[in-house]
């Protein structure tokens, strides 16, 4: 907190500049409830302008080879990394994210990684083999080749979460400017000011234009940038309800879309598994970041001999998340984003309790400031209740019984939702063989632990379009075929 200033300045970027506003808004602290700070209040008249001012900077930045446009992103990662430590504090306030989390996951690590690895110029483009074409009334008879080029998409709009803002926007923005397209920045409303930290770093080293940096409270600033045609591209990652909203309204200007939507992931257990293993997976994600990651195991599966005894493994392991001040090292769980979602999430597991849930661990509110949820276990679960089917993105876990491996598919995709699921079993054959029948984008067998360069992103409401890795280039990319007579 001694490296935060509350009455610092802070602006919005466009086309290079430093843009006062008229107007600001609070970003509180979760943890204390304290003002750390006054975001600028960007308008749609702003939204356009740094769509216009991108869309000036896209010829010339997509004219560079990509070996090029790759060396200011090895530029970019060297800054960053230089001076990412002293971004922890202000991170940590606006996220609330355990010391732990903001230092090894919120400002390093991914973060980082991200603008190395697309800082590795990858060759896109893709030869055809000659075939032959015989005489018609188009042509004559002749043998045709061609080539496959990955074109930039153009200007992508980069809507991003709150919950882990630096990161996610690395994944956008790192793949999208290495394939030569021009970026406009909406961070979440609860904590842009690292974002806008990160954009004053950017614009140190990208041309103007390229890098743009718009902050606002309002849902005018995102309709705005979903509207205009000086956007080609919006990249989402959000609520499934935004998403289809962004979806329906992108139509009329035939907008490029990728979306990393909502998740409920099943984590599904044979009678065979190895529980601890299992449950140790569950709790490592359980309060991890107070449950708000989208790819959290939140609905265990777990075979009916198994039950009783998965509960109470589940049950003892709660015992060791600690929930209190998100700057102490000891704490395992800090506080959700805001007061608002805190009344969700606690409105959340009400419903499971209505719909005849048992609380096994947490369910009342800890007597603390801040906006804090305990940890909590429902047992008793049906597949038709709002807490089985719906995302809490809080630390809510429900556990239901299922009585053989098909059972277990059926209960797993009776979700709407399909981002990312796991199955522990005895042997990673018959793991393999469950998680190939989910209707899941993602699926780890005995494990929790994602592979960071395979393609991700969601089936059904979780999304469209898929990104990390190579995949993450060609997601902000138009393909476009070229032939000719060999």
């Amino acid at each position: 907190m001694s490296k935060i200033d509350v009455d610092e300045e802070w602006r919005i970027l466009i086309d290079g500049e430093r843009i006062s506003t008229q107007d600001h808004y609070d970003i509180v602290d979760p943890n204390t409830t304290q003002v750390i700070g006054r975001a600028p209040e960007a308008t749609g008249e702003h939204a356009l302008a740094a769509a216009a001012a991108a869309k000036e900077a896209l010829g010339s930045w997509k004219a560079l080879s990509m070996e090029q446009r790759c060396e200011f992103l090895g530029r970019a990662a060297d800054v960053i990394e230089a001076q990412c430590e002293d971004w922890v504090d202000l991170v940590q306030a606006e996220t609330g994210a355990t010391i732990k989390v903001a230092r090894t996951m919120q400002v390093a690590g991914a973060f980082i990684d991200r603008f190395r690895y697309y800082s590795k110029p990858s060759e896109m483009n893709q030869p055809l083999p000659p075939i032959y074409s015989a005489a018609s009334a188009l042509a004559p008879e002749s043998l045709i080749t061609g080539n496959v080029l990955r074109q930039p998409a153009g200007v992508v709009a980069c809507i991003t979460p709150y919950n882990f803002p630096l990161v996610n926007v690395a994944g956008k923005i790192a793949p999208a400017l290495a394939m030569g397209n021009t970026v406009v920045i909406k961070p979440a409303p609860q904590d842009p000011l690292a974002i806008i930290k990160l954009g004053e770093v950017l614009n140190e080293i990208f041309p103007p234009g390229v890098v743009n940096v718009i902050v606002g409270s309002s849902p005018e600033i995102g309709s705005a940038l979903v509207d205009t045609k000086d956007v080609n591209m919006i990249s989402f990652t959000g609520s499934s309800q935004v998403g289809a909203k962004i979806m329906e309204a992108g139509g009329k200007t035939m907008k490029r879309l990728l979306m990393e939507l909502g998740g409920k992931g099943a984590l599904i257990m044979t009678e065979d598994c190895d529980v601890q293993a299992a449950v140790g997976g569950i709790a490592s994600v359980w309060g991890f970041h107070s449950g708000q990651i989208c790819t959290a195991p939140t609905r265990v599966i777990c075979h009916r001999e198994i039950y009783e005894s998965t509960i109470e493994a589940l049950s003892a392991v709660s015992e060791f998340m600690t929930v209190g001040d998100a700057r102490e090292e000891a704490t395992l769980v800090g506080p959700v984003i805001t007061e608002s979602h805190r009344d969700r999430v606690e409105a959340f597991i009400q419903s499971g309790i209505d719909d005849g849930a048992d609380v096994i661990v947490g369910g009342s509110r800890p007597q603390r400031d801040g906006f804090f949820v305990a940890p909590t276990l429902l047992a008793g679960c049906t597949p038709d209740m709002h807490v089985v089917q719906e995302e809490a993105f809080g630390p809510v876990v429900v556990v239901m019984p299922h009585d053989g491996d098909d059972h277990a598919v059926e209960l797993a995709n009776s979700s709407d939702y399909g981002l990312f699921s796991y199955v522990y079993a005895g042997n990673t054959t018959r793991a393999y063989e469950i998680g190939k029948k989910l209707e899941s984008g993602n699926v780890a067998l005995n494990s929790i632990a994602p592979h960071m360069y395979a393609p991700f992103g969601g089936f059904k409401m979780s999304g469209v379009g898929r990104d990390r890795g190579r995949w993450g280039l060609e997601a902000y990319s138009e393909v476009q075929a070229i032939n000719w007579p060999s």
